[in-house]
Formats: C-alpha cells, sequence, structure tokens
C-alpha cells in the first residue's frame, strides 16, 4: 500500500488526475472503475482539462462505475449516470458503448447484478478502480458487514449513507433506500486500486484502514489484502 500526502483537496484532485493520464498514456485501452460523489469531481474536472489543452484520447478506454441508485432511469437527474454525463463522459472522446453503469430500473435488479458482473468479466476485468471511502468505511454502497466476497448485489443504503448523500438531493426524503453496486469481491479483483481520501471527516476512518485490522465491520479495511494499492490523501485527513 502506497500513501501519497497532498496538501489540500485541489493537490488531490491533480495528483489523482495525474495517475491516471500517465496510465492511460501507457495504455490506451485501460478498462476504468469509476466512482461517483463529491471527492472524484475535482479529479475528472482536471481529466477533461487534460482532454481540452493535451488531447489524451479516451477512445478506447472502457468505464464501469460502481453503482447506481435503484428506481433511478438513467435520464434522472440525481441518476449516477446524470452525474457522470455531466462530470466526465460528455467533455471527452469516449465511446458511449464503452460505457457502463448498472441499470437501476431494470425488471429483474437480481439479474442485473448478475449481468453486470458478467459484462466486467467478459471485458477482462477492471484495471484501475478509483474509489472514494464513507466515514464509516464503506466502498462503493458496500456498507459495514457486507462480506469480502460479494459480487456485484443489492444494498439497502444506511442512514448516515443517505444523510451524506442527502446534499445532491432536494430532502433527504429523496435520496433512495437501495442501491446496486460492485460488491467488495469485484473490487478486489481489479489489478490496481486508486483510493481518494480528503477531509477532517474522513481522517477517522483512513486512520482505521492504516491500522492494518481487516474486518467486514469495516468494508475498506479489505484493502490492505490488496497487492497494488495507492492512497492519495490531503493533509486534513492524514
Amino acid at each position: 500500500m502506497r500513501i501519497i500526502e497532498a496538501i489540500d483537496y485541489e493537490h488531490m484532485s491533480s495528483l489523482a488526475a495525474r495517475f491516471l493520464i500517465d496510465k492511460i498514456s501507457t495504455n490506451p485501452e485501460l478498462v476504468l472503475g469509476l466512482a461517483t460523489g463529491g471527492t472524484p469531481r475535482g479529479t475528472y474536472k482536471r481529466l477533461i482539462e487534460d482532454h481540452r489543452m493535451n488531447g489524451t484520447s479516451y477512445k478506447e478506454i472502457t468505464t464501469y462505475n460502481l453503482d447506481e441508485y435503484v428506481g433511478f432511469s438513467p435520464d434522472n437527474p440525481n441518476s449516477y449516470h446524470t452525474f457522470m454525463s455531466e462530470n466526465l463522459f460528455s467533455e471527452l472522446d469516449i465511446q458511449k458503448n464503452n460505457i457502463h453503469l448498472p441499470n437501476g430500473v431494470a425488471l429483474d435488479l437480481v439479474e442485473e447484478c448478475k449481468a453486470y458482473e458478467e459484462r466486467i468479466e467478459k471485458t477482462g476485468g477492471i484495471d484501475i478502480q478509483l474509489l472514494g471511502m464513507g466515514s464509516n468505511g464503506h466502498i462503493g454502497f458496500n456498507e459495514p458487514g457486507t462480506s469480502f466476497e460479494a459480487n456485484t448485489h443489492l444494498v439497502e443504503l444506511t442512514q448516515s449513507t443517505r444523510e451524506a448523500n442527502a446534499r445532491f438531493f432536494n430532502h433527504i426524503d429523496d435520496v433512495p433506500h437501495e442501491a446496486i453496486t460492485m460488491g467488495i469481491a469485484t473490487i478486489m479483483r481489479s489489478r490496481e486500486i486508486l483510493l481518494l481520501v480528503s477531509g477532517e471527516t474522513k481522517r477517522s476512518a483512513l486512520k482505521e484502514l492504516l491500522s492494518g485490522d481487516v474486518r467486514e465491520s469495516f468494508p475498506a479495511s479489505v484493502l490492505n489484502r490488496h497487492p497494488h494499492v495507492t492512497i492519495i490523501a490531503d493533509q486534513k485527513a492524514l
């Protein structure tokens, strides 16, 4: 596990973008696992800036997002489909058929989880998975107590996670109670993992992760078992 210290959120975002750009330059056919939320937004902004200024191409890049809310169609303003389009995809030259997110309005959600897992495997797996981490240690929407053996699955969101995501909605009552998420086993099959941690609210969680104590009650702790993890954390989180 490699730890890179950033001065602040902006610096963390710049370092994360440079990390990904260097990887893409080396292998323009990378399969990227992507995350949503406030943490990666600055990274995506810098990827767009680099694409505009330096022409880094995403034509052969394939992406798989970690999760999507159940009940939200891709055109829902609060869906992760919309988030990714507005914050990254619409500004890149990535091909639409190379973009993958779970379908939160699938008729059979259990089957959708299986199909999503199969699509990842058929592609050859994820080369680099970008992650954030919740204050309770969740990665993706894998809440405390999630089995380390779980593949892509349906999950009921905890109240703390719904409250943390309420800032993206008009009211907490608008935040869904369920989501489809890549499982911990899915994440761990990624060849490399990039974890971004920012702010004082994540300091306790990062300290817990770095303690090396691996347990299902703190999902992110499983990253201690992965051979290729890079953590970029700002000074407030450290």
